[in-house]
């Protein structure tokens, strides 16, 4: 292998399900290539630019055209394109009669542009369903344990209380975006490439912008003016492979962290028999969250490779047009199988609230500092309370005792712990804001989504 994505032993591990490599098989790649030609004529013939008899006659020959793929790798190697050799090849089918207008008009780079606009459009359809998918299954965790009461953490250390359903929900809503980004660029990315030799359509007189219109409908993608060496919207669209795969890592990793031995208060697949280890079988090592981890990493590299591509000199680039096709199919493959591992994390993440309880307590219930510190501010000036909380933090941590039995000790030597209702100052569930408000938005919002 040269690739892991590619491998029949490791690709699905970092791919996901193998349909992702099928938008992308030489086979597929070829059959986009020999569709645009085929659309291309089409359109031609409708904007009265080559007969009718001609289009037809390219349609009819490309449907039984068996490409020799071994001739396309050869001319690949010696132009550096697949397109040459393609068209010879359906020229040959096609017949003297007509074989002139086959790719009339037209650059090897408007059939490999258009033709990767097509396997994109294929594999975002993938994509979108799958990010349908994790959203479905963000928002059914983040609703089952929207009240389970754990610590949120804020530099790696207890902060104070949250629940698991607003981290759930936190997972979820940068998806809700990904998905409303979605919808916003594919109008910019899903468009046709067609310009000539050098972006003027120099060779179709004044019917090259109505050949480009025409050939867009033909094959359902949008209309643009030729973008040769203008690579935005490719880069936006890998932008929002690495801006998914980041999002799903950030929930891979709160899951990690969560699952350590000393924390345990998630598993992330201890009933799917996964994630055990030759050697320690008490383990259940959360390999599709460290997946989408090294998914993220990879695409936010790759994605450095794909702003380096968008260099590109005059009207037709040297070197940043390849390189896109090394960076951009493997973003695809990244980001979807962070995704499918991602939903399976959501749907068979297991929540321990004892031990989330526990380790509040463990830590001497510190995610009530905040709380405390408020409720003694009614009695003394708030600088006072803080001191009084931060000199009660540590005492409770010298002693290991909680902090509302040590707040109140220091509290009822000041003469201000009675009238204090010290049973609710010592419930985490009581002190969450408005977490369940903020939780309810983001799965309506999500909600939207998946309706």
């Amino acid at each position: 292998m040269i690739s892991p994505l590619d491998s029949a032993v490791f690709g699905e591990l970092f791919r996901g399900p193998a349909d992702i490599t099928a938008v992308f098989s030489d086979q597929q790649r070829i059959a986009d290539l020999v569709a645009v030609e085929v659309a291309l004529a089409r359109a031609e013939s409708a904007a009265g630019v080559i007969p009718a008899a001609a289009a037809a006659a390219i349609d009819a020959a490309a449907r039984d055209l068996q490409i020799d793929v071994d001739a396309v790798a050869r001319g690949v190697t010696a132009a550096g394109v697949p397109v040459i050799e393609i068209v010879k090849q359906l020229r040959r089918a096609v017949g003297p009669g007509h074989a002139s207008f086959v790719h009339y008009g037209a650059t090897s780079q408007d059939i490999v542009d258009t033709a990767m606009i097509l396997a994109l459009r294929r594999a975002t359809a993938l994509l979108g369903g799958r990010l349908t998918d994790a959203i479905g299954a963000f928002a059914d965790l983040s609703n089952r344990h929207r009240a389970t009461v754990m610590a949120g953490r804020t530099h790696g250390q207890h902060a104070t209380p949250t629940t698991v359903g607003l981290k759930a929900a936190g997972w979820l809503a940068p998806l809700v975006r990904h998905s409303a980004r979605l919808r916003e660029l594919s109008p910019r990315v899903f468009v046709v490439q067609f310009g000539g030799a050098a972006g003027t359509l120099a060779s179709l007189g004044d019917r090259g912008l109505a050949v480009g219109e025409a050939l867009a409908r033909e094959l359902d993608l949008g209309e643009a003016l030729p973008w040769h060496t203008q690579r935005d919207a490719i880069v936006e669209y890998g932008n929002w492979l690495s801006l998914l795969t980041g999002s799903l890592a950030k929930m891979a990793q709160d899951v990690i962290l969560l699952a350590q031995t000393d924390v345990a208060e998630v598993a992330e697949s201890a009933d799917s028999g996964r994630g055990g280890s030759s050697a320690m079988p008490h383990k259940t090592n959360p390999i599709a969250s460290e997946m989408i981890v090294v998914a993220a990493r990879a695409n936010a590299a790759l994605l450095s490779a794909l702003h380096a591509s968008a260099i590109q000199e005059h009207e037709r680039a040297t070197h940043g047009w390849q390189l896109e096709w090394f960076a951009l199919p493997q973003m695809v493959a990244l980001a979807h199988g962070a995704l499918a591992h991602g939903t399976f994390v959501a749907r068979h993440l297991q929540v321990d609230a004892g031990r989330m309880r526990d380790n509040m307590e463990r830590a001497g219930s510190v995610v009530l500092a905040e709380a405390l510190t408020r409720v003694l501010t009614a009695r003394m000036p708030v600088d006072e309370a803080q001191a009084l909380v931060k000199d009660a933090s540590e005492k409770a941590r010298i002693e290991r005792q909680s902090l509302v039995a040590v707040v109140r000790r220091l509290a009822a030597d000041r003469g201000v712990a009675e009238g204090i209702d010290w049973q609710q100052a010592d419930d985490p569930s009581k002190y969450l804001g408005e977490a369940l408000a903020i939780t309810d938005r983001i799965l309506a919002a999500a909600k939207r989504i998946d309706g």
